[in-house]
């Protein structure tokens, strides 16, 4: 069965609505996040400013203990961005691109450790797979951790309903069980 989902461009999208899971989130939200993280993990790159790096964690932290209110990026996005466009022409479960901050968020954490250790070079590859991933999502939409998390729940656990959820009158495809 298609679900589909009408939208208003200025309900808050962070809510759940009660037995029926997390409400569904803007899908240019993720990519505004996965845009700006990779723009600072790569500027933070070539000016060698690893300080930039612990704050991008906390930053994808909050996002992912909270969703888009804890995070300032995505709030940013919600509260200024979001008002002056066009309603989205898709909305998303907010699972997997949450599930995919966690793992950014594990990943520059590790990096942070390892410059508080000295050991830069580790710091900078893990901070750069993170750029690269977050710059894939962002110019392709191909999230890897979305992906993974999908792959997860169907192999792990019930997949409650399809990860994208259409809204333009597309049927969204049924879930794989």
């Amino acid at each position: 069965m298609a679900h589909e989902e009408v939208v208003d461009d200025k309900a808050n999208l962070d809510e759940a609505s009660p037995g029926e899971g997390p409400a569904p989130i803007d899908s240019r939200l993720p990519r505004w996040n996965q845009g700006v993280l990779t723009a600072v993990l790569l500027i933070s790159f070539v000016l060698d400013f690893w300080y930039a790096i612990p704050v991008m964690a906390i930053v994808l932290g909050l996002g992912t203990a909270f969703g888009p209110s804890g995070n300032p990026v995505m709030l940013f996005f919600v509260k200024v961005l979001r008002p002056r466009l066009s309603p989205p022409s898709s909305v998303e479960d907010p699972r997997p691109p949450r599930f995919a901050s966690l793992v950014g968020t594990i990943f520059l954490i590790g990096s942070s450790l390892a410059f508080a250790l000295g050991a830069s070079a580790i710091g900078w590859v893990l901070a750069l797979v993170v750029a690269v991933l977050a710059g894939l999502a962002t110019t392709t939409g191909f999230c890897l951790g979305c992906e993974i998390y999908v792959l997860f729940r169907r192999q792990f656990g019930a997949f409650e309903g399809p990860w994208r959820i259409a809204t333009s009158g597309d049927a969204a495809p049924e879930p794989s069980q």
